[in-house]
Order: structure tokens, then C-alpha cells, then sequence
């Protein structure tokens, strides 16, 4: 039985990455970066975060 990915918070994501928690927020605001909220949090799939990264890194190549 394959098992759920869990939800993770900012502060994952940030440690993941290793980028500061504005850079998230910036990214979220102006480039589609993959967040939900729940409530007044925001909650990320780390799965969707490193197919965000793969994506934007190959648009980049393309400019």
C-alpha cells in the first residue's frame, strides 16, 4: 500500500529549497509557485514544489 505525502509548512519548504521564506512568498505571488491554504496557512506538496523547480528551470532555458 503506497502511503499519502504528507503536507508540509513554509519552514520545510524554505529548509527544502534553501531559500528564505520572502523568496516563497514572492514566488507565490507572482510566479504560480504551488501552495494551498488551509484556513490562514499555507501548506505545500513537496512533490509539486519539485516539479515547479524542474518546470521553471526548463522555461528558463527556453528565454
Amino acid at each position: 500500500m503506497a502511503t499519502e505525502e504528507k503536507w508540509v509548512d513554509m519552514e520545510d519548504v524554505s529548509q527544502h529549497l534553501k531559500v528564505n521564506k520572502e523568496t516563497i512568498r514572492r514566488w507565490i505571488k507572482t510566479q504560480d509557485f504551488p501552495a494551498h491554504r488551509a484556513g490562514n496557512l499555507l501548506r505545500f506538496k513537496l512533490s509539486e514544489v519539485d516539479a515547479w523547480v524542474r518546470q521553471s528551470s526548463t522555461d528558463n532555458e527556453t528565454d
